[in-house]
């Protein structure tokens, strides 16, 4: 399983270059477009796997808003999905407001787990 941080590392390798960003962001957009997960009020990060303790550390980190804002987030989701329906226009989350609010929270831990194997394999 590839880490966040590598992930993020790509992105920005992607970004920085202008012919290799112009083929790539309208890809993701659209594929963002046809994902349907903004219809039924959720974020991107919304969407990760949480089983990992990386994730389920930095889960634990968020403001005390924000992961009351993702868990009704998911719960609506749950709810769309169980009704067959998707929300309403005005309560789908906009592009502007599909911010990686976690993904500082995952690097973090991420950074810490791989600082302890190291000090927990250092040779002497």
């Amino acid at each position: 399983m590839a880490s966040l941080t590598s992930v993020v590392k790509t992105a920005d390798f992607i970004l920085s270059r202008p012919t290799l960003s112009k083929v790539v962001v309208p890809i993701a957009k659209t594929f963002v477009a046809y994902a349907g997960y903004r219809e039924m009020g959720l974020k991107f990060n919304d969407l990760i796997m949480e089983e990992s303790p990386i994730l389920q550390k930095a889960i634990r980190r968020l403001p005390e808003d924000e992961s009351y804002a993702r868990n009704f987030r998911i719960i609506t989701a749950h709810q769309c999905a169980l009704s067959h329906h998707l929300l309403p226009p005005n309560k789908v989350v906009k592009p502007e407001e599909d911010n990686h609010y976690l993904v500082p929270y995952i690097l973090e831990a991420e950074k810490e787990a791989f600082e302890k194997a190291e000090l927990d394999n250092i040779q002497v």
